[in-house]
């Protein structure tokens, strides 16, 4: 089977959800009108990444200026509980196109925030969403751990999807519980733009033997609306280069590293690839010493299928 797929480098009208979703659709017609069955987009697209911020904490203080600038945040935040969810489920349906969206999402039960990628289906609207298990650094002032349960994977009509978000990436038993579901199709938002980055990407390619989608933004600081110019005004002019990459089941780059410009990767991916990969090597086949080496995930829900 042959999936189309477009990996999105572009940027977000930062910290407007409206306007945000509005340029999700934009490009989702556009692409969907160029045949993709797959759009993914990078790490907390909605309303995006904060790079730069600090929200006014130090050890052991924080500011009224981060105080608000948090709610702000939350605020244009996605709530799946509400009219966003219902909005991005139509236009995968309209379009007839699988949508893997990083957002920052907001629920009603607590007032923290996660790291989120959203999966959605033509047919079947919300799949489910993965919540970063790790924040990295200072992202933990805003963003809330997730669990187990969150480490989500999915049979669909165009593959075995599932993934995780940035330096999640780093962690070997993170990376483990997605192979062992079988993942075709590995989707990675970031927002490490290093060309460290690739390399990594490649040996997830190569370790788990599936297409690996890296997903960044491109950001330059002049792109911060101009009441948040000052928070950032340490920061270098070109803060993300972006680095999307495609890379195949064997490891070799099929699109991309794209850097230093917005743009969109696409790429016709053939998913015998994956079960000719694994003549020689299978993390969690022939190439496993189960009798050595076990991995218990807790409470990592079952493969969803999709009917």
């Amino acid at each position: 089977m042959k999936v189309k797929v477009g990996v999105v480098q572009d940027c977000p009208v930062f910290f407007d959800k409206e306007k945000t979703i509005q340029k999700i659709e934009d490009l989702t017609k556009k692409y969907a009108n160029k045949g993709c069955e797959l759009l993914v987009f990078p790490e907390s697209f909605i309303p995006g990444y904060p790079r730069g911020f600090s929200f006014g904490a130090t050890i052991g203080s924080r500011t009224d200026e981060g105080r608000a600038l948090y709610s702000e945040y939350y605020n244009n935040s996605i709530d799946l509980e509400s009219e966003d969810l219902t909005r991005l489920e139509k236009l995968s349906k309209s379009q007839n196109i699988y949508l893997v969206i990083g957002a920052t999402e907001k629920k009603d039960t607590n007032g923290s925030l996660y790291c989120s990628m959203l999966y959605i289906s033509p047919t079947n609207g919300l799949l489910g969403v993965h919540r970063k298990i790790k924040p990295t650094g200072t992202e933990r002032i805003i963003w809330a751990e997730a669990s187990g349960e969150s480490l989500v994977t999915y049979k669909t009509k165009i593959g075995k999807l599932g993934g995780l978000i940035c330096w999640e990436n780093y962690m070997p038993l993170a990376r483990m519980a997605m192979y062992q579901k079988g993942i075709e199709i590995y989707i990675a938002p970031t927002a490490d733009s290093r060309e460290e980055w690739t390399a990594t990407m490649k040996h997830i390619a190569l370790e788990g033997r599936c297409f690996v989608l890296g997903c960044n933004q491109y950001y330059t600081k002049s792109m911060y609306p101009k009441k948040y110019q000052h928070l950032v005004s340490h920061e270098p002019e070109n803060m993300c280069r972006g680095g999307s990459i495609i890379v195949s089941p064997l490891g070799k780059i099929i699109e991309g590293p794209l850097f230093d410009q917005s743009g969109v990767l696409i790429a016709e991916l053939d998913l015998d690839q994956v079960n000719q990969s694994k003549l020689d090597f299978d993390v969690i086949g022939h190439y496993a010493r189960n009798d050595i080496f076990q991995l218990d995930v807790q409470h990592q829900p079952e493969i969803k299928k999709e009917f």
